[in-house]
């Protein structure tokens, strides 16, 4: 089938009928620079999805991550807010959600966030194996919940992602060679919030940027509200 064929097929599937996967992403804030600066990554030229846009580590949320043992809680504010406006709401879910953040975050970038004070964890599922090797305990209580955005149903692919942030100085180890010019993403770079409408980036994660500006001005504390954006706009339909 040629690309025009392929196309023209596309153009007739109702997208709105493809249900949001659930996804998480993970902002590294660092205010040891002159910042607040945030570690983005920049995807890769062959990606189908979003290539060469510089977006927050992240992915889909996988069953292994309801599995995976944790040190610290989620602060109930957060753990509360990640559990309205979704079908079966439950502490394991939202705790499931704020690991998957963790654990996409290490296979994209190498960052491991979490704590070294516990030893290693133990029968942990085989997607985290890299986490009991090294000794790191992923913490949920350093974890801020500041954004979700649900892709609209005019896309082929759809995520309900929800955007925590964790300060830098919570990096308990690093795994060189994860990034690199044939890996997800091909480079790290520490942005600051500043410089967001001069990226490549979704809208999405301009309007994400924009909302932790705002959030870190106003103090950033857990009890914040947390925007939720259905659409393109960059005001959110709704706030948990």
């Amino acid at each position: 089938m040629s690309d025009n064929e392929h196309r023209s097929g596309e153009s007739n599937i109702d997208y709105t009928t493809i249900v949001p996967h659930d996804a998480a992403s993970l902002i590294i804030l660092d205010h040891t620079l002159n910042g607040p600066y945030v570690l983005m990554g920049k995807r890769h030229e062959k990606h189908v999805f979003m290539p060469d846009a510089f977006v927050f580590p992240g992915g889909r949320l996988e069953v292994c991550d309801s599995e995976m043992v944790v040190a610290g809680s989620l602060h109930p504010a957060a753990e509360r807010k990640l559990m309205l406006q979704v079908e079966e709401p439950s502490e394991l879910h939202a705790r499931a959600l704020a690991l998957a953040a963790i654990r996409e975050t290490f296979e994209e970038t190498g960052f491991m966030v979490g704590s070294t004070d516990y030893g290693p964890p133990e029968e942990v599922p085989e997607e985290w194996r890299a986490f009991a090797e090294h000794g790191v305990f992923p913490e949920l209580d350093v974890l801020h919940f500041v954004a979700r955005a649900i892709t609209p149903p005019r896309y082929p692919r759809r995520f309900d992602a929800r955007f925590f942030v964790a300060d830098a100085s919570c990096i308990a180890h690093t795994v060189e060679g994860v990034s690199g010019p044939e890996k997800e993403l091909v480079e790290l770079a520490w942005v600051s919030l500043d410089m967001a409408e001069t990226l490549n980036a979704p809208k999405i994660t301009r309007m994400v940027m924009a909302a932790l500006s705002q959030r870190l001005a106003k103090g950033f504390i857990q009890e914040a509200s947390v925007p939720l954006f259905r659409n393109d706009t960059p005001v959110p339909r709704d706030e948990l």
